[in-house]
């Protein structure tokens, strides 16, 4: 899916600007936008949903969007794989066609099979059955090489400039990731959970491979099936195959730059 942005490049520094019902903040580079969208959604001023509040940061695009979820946290948390969807299909429309973005479950995201960025969430609530007051959930996406880090010296991570995107910038792929992502949310809204579903598991790895696999800060060992109604994984372990909730990276954000 794609949908009309004029990819033509901005000024370095601009400030991008979104589409309709959605709007930006922009933070100084530093400050985190999924803290920063979690501590303004739980305030008592609260925040307008689909606030994006974005990092001037050059380097990567780090933005994280602050809703007001209407449907319990264990459904809310599909808005995780839209997210994903919509960066999906903004780096379609934005990058080469050689390169390829896939995913792993629940929260990586990798260029040309290495590791590019990550997404993050948070919420007012853990409990699944309960409605969140809100639910902020962060993208970043590496586009310069990391700081510190020489070209090539970790294989299994990678930045979109180093991988051909040479003309790609923060403002752009922030505009047309706010636009992609609007259109998947109202598909959401419209069709429900299945295109979604479609859509993410399209781009995932290790689908029907035995592998093992993070889960909440542990290891775990079976086969990745695909996903259940609440986007959670359906791991296989023997003869046994068990339900991995998409509630449990609320707690246990993977850090980027990488630690390990």
């Amino acid at each position: 899916m794609s949908i009309a942005y004029d990819p033509a490049p901005h000024s370095d520094g601009a400030a991008p600007s979104f589409p309709p019902l959605l709007t930006g903040v922009g933070l100084p580079a530093g400050v985190d936008p999924l803290a920063k969208a979690a501590t303004a959604a739980g305030s008592a001023e609260g925040v307008e949903a689909g606030t994006i509040f974005w990092s001037e940061r050059e380097d990567a695009m780090d933005a994280a969007i602050a809703l007001a979820p209407e449907t319990p946290l264990a459904e809310s948390m599909a808005m995780v794989l839209v997210a994903l969807n919509g960066l999906g299909d903004s780096l379609g429309a934005l990058t080469p066609p050689e390169v390829a973005v896939t995913w792993e479950w629940p929260d990586l995201i990798k260029v040309n099979g290495a590791r590019v960025g990550v997404l993050r969430a948070d919420a007012a609530t853990r409990d699944t059955a309960a409605v969140p007051d809100w639910l902020a959930v962060g993208v970043t996406l590496q586009l310069a090489p990391i700081s510190g880090a020489e070209p090539g010296e970790d294989p299994t991570i990678t930045a979109l400039w180093e991988e051909g995107c040479v003309d790609l910038t923060r403002t752009r792929l922030l505009e047309s990731w706010s636009r992609h992502m609007l259109v998947w949310i109202n598909r959401w809204m419209d069709d429900g959970f299945r295109p979604v579903h479609d859509s993410w598991v399209g781009r995932v790895e290790r689908r029907g491979e035995a592998a093992v696999f993070d889960y909440g800060g542990e290891q775990r060992d079976g086969m990745f099936l695909g996903l259940d109604e609440q986007g959670g994984m359906l791991l296989k372990t023997g003869s046994a195959t068990e339900a991995l909730s998409l509630t449990q990276m609320l707690d246990h954000p993977r850090s980027w730059p990488p630690k390990g």
